[in-house]
């Protein structure tokens, strides 16, 4: 019986040649970053959903600090080591290879980082309710339009620490578990709610407020031919529509989209923004770009 059953399965008894059984390679690499607090965890529900959709790869990083990633927020100084995974992943990637990038949130930086030292590997660069500035946090007007004003929601919004004294600024924020509902997922189902209160983490604070990409700032014609494509979040209670549209009217993209939802459409649209990230792969054709 055991034998018949394994010659039953055999390519030369079935008819099968090993070579049709073999899968086509992917159409699309999508490679997802998250925002401040956030890990690859966050992007549970698009991975599963682009995956299933057909021959799609996806890579989903953790920034230093984030998710399974054990450095401690307190202790990154800078921007380029909070954004370290991300960097090493593109560099990863073979010559020949253009990935379509989409960050979350503050995850914009690290795409916008990515496009100035790997314009050839990005096939779409994607910002999704993101921070999109050209070189960074360097003016205030930079400021003013990408940073997240959540003082309406009372002094105790934040959760600080302060690794370096009390007498030094903070080192690591997260937003006050009691509120994250309220600010965070205002749109999204309950039960995401609660996983995301048991896995958010503190983000580097000082890392992220040192975002300045200056050294780009004499040639920018590389990461300008970057596509960027813009997905706005309408009921956004962190980086406000108002200042999404500055973003945008500042350094604009090539499309923008809206959808009607919190600031985390990763759990409460994820099928419209599946459908989107799919769009917008598919009207992308890889092109031939100078590093």
């Amino acid at each position: 019986m055991g034998s018949e059953l394994g010659t039953s399965s055999s390519p030369a008894r079935s008819g099968i040649s090993p070579n049709t059984c073999s899968a086509p390679p992917p159409t699309h690499h999508f490679v997802l970053v998250h925002g401040v607090g956030h890990g690859s965890w966050c992007w549970y529900k698009i991975r599963t959903l682009l995956e299933s959709s057909g021959h799609c790869r996806v890579s989903c990083v953790d920034l230093a600090s984030a998710g399974v990633d054990r450095t401690d927020a307190n202790t990154l100084e800078s921007f380029q080591e909070y954004n370290k995974p991300l960097l090493d992943l593109m560099a990863s990637l073979p010559e020949n290879e253009q990935v379509v990038v989409v960050g979350h949130s503050a995850g914009g930086l690290s795409v916008t980082e990515a496009s100035h030292k790997f314009p050839s590997k990005i096939r779409v660069a994607v910002y999704l309710a993101a921070t999109m500035l050209k070189l960074g946090f360097c003016t205030d007007r930079d400021v003013l339009d990408a940073v997240p004003d959540l003082s309406r929601y009372g002094e105790n919004v934040n959760e600080l620490e302060f690794a370096k004294g009390t007498n030094n600024p903070p080192t690591s924020t997260k937003v006050a578990t009691h509120l994250i509902r309220e600010i965070l997922y205002n749109t999204s189902p309950p039960e995401d709610c609660t996983l995301a209160a048991m896995l958010l983490k503190p983000g580097p604070l000082i890392a992220l407020q040192s975002a300045r990409f200056d050294d780009y700032a004499d040639d920018l014609a590389a990461a300008e031919g970057v596509e960027r494509v813009y997905i706005k979040t309408m009921q956004d209670n962190v980086v406000q529509p108002e200042q999404q549209d500055a973003m945008i009217k500042r350094w604009p993209p090539s499309r923008v989209y809206a959808l009607d939802c919190d600031h985390s459409p990763f759990f409460s649209s994820p099928f419209l923004l599946t459908g989107l990230l799919l769009n917008i792969a598919a009207a992308a054709p890889a092109a031939s770009r100078a590093t």
